[in-house]
């Protein structure tokens, strides 16, 4: 929350020279509200809070499917390159995130697979199965969200309580 002059951010407790200059004095925040007004001074509200995960602002839900960009006259918006711009809805962007969360969560055990393709020394039961789980995971959270029909419910899909965790925080583990 914050005073306004002009666009201004003016704080309480400083001075300030309006436009005409006249400087104003440091305990003008004790000044009534017609007061403030008469100075041309006007309140902004901070801007409500939201999760910029799924939110471009706090009145603004982000798409839950890939968008295609077109100007202002409906053509399609062009790169540098000539492709059709396409900003990545909420469903491609977090299954590439849970993608590259189960890539990661293999890699200290990709070595036991290309081991076996380089002199055919077996994968271990239990190497073999945590990397099944991982991948049977990770299918299973990107089933999650390609299954949601709706904003709300996507980001219902990420919220966790210390009773209730998220899916997305449950990831087999070795």
């Amino acid at each position: 929350m914050a005073w306004n002059y002009n666009n201004r951010v003016i704080r309480e407790g400083r001075s300030w020279t309006d436009d005409n200059g006249v400087t104003h004095p440091t305990n003008w925040g004790s000044w009534s509200e017609s007061e403030k007004a008469a100075a041309g001074l006007v309140f902004v509200a901070d801007p409500a809070p939201f999760d910029s995960r799924f939110f471009w602002d706090a009145n603004t839900p982000k798409s839950l499917d890939d968008v295609t960009e077109v100007d202002e006259n409906g053509d399609p918006l062009l790169d540098e390159d000539g492709n059709q711009v396409v900003t990545k809805g909420l469903k491609s962007t977090f299954k590439s995130q849970v993608k590259i969360q189960a890539g990661g969560l293999l890699q200290d055990t990709d070595w036991y697979v290309i081991r076996k393709a380089d002199d055919g020394t077996a994968i271990p039961i239990d190497v073999s199965n945590y990397r099944s789980s991982i991948r049977a995971y990770s299918g299973y959270l990107e089933g999650l969200i390609d299954g949601v029909a709706e904003h709300s419910a996507f980001v219902a899909l990420f919220d966790s309580t210390e009773d209730s965790p998220s899916a997305f925080s449950q990831w087999p583990e070795a």
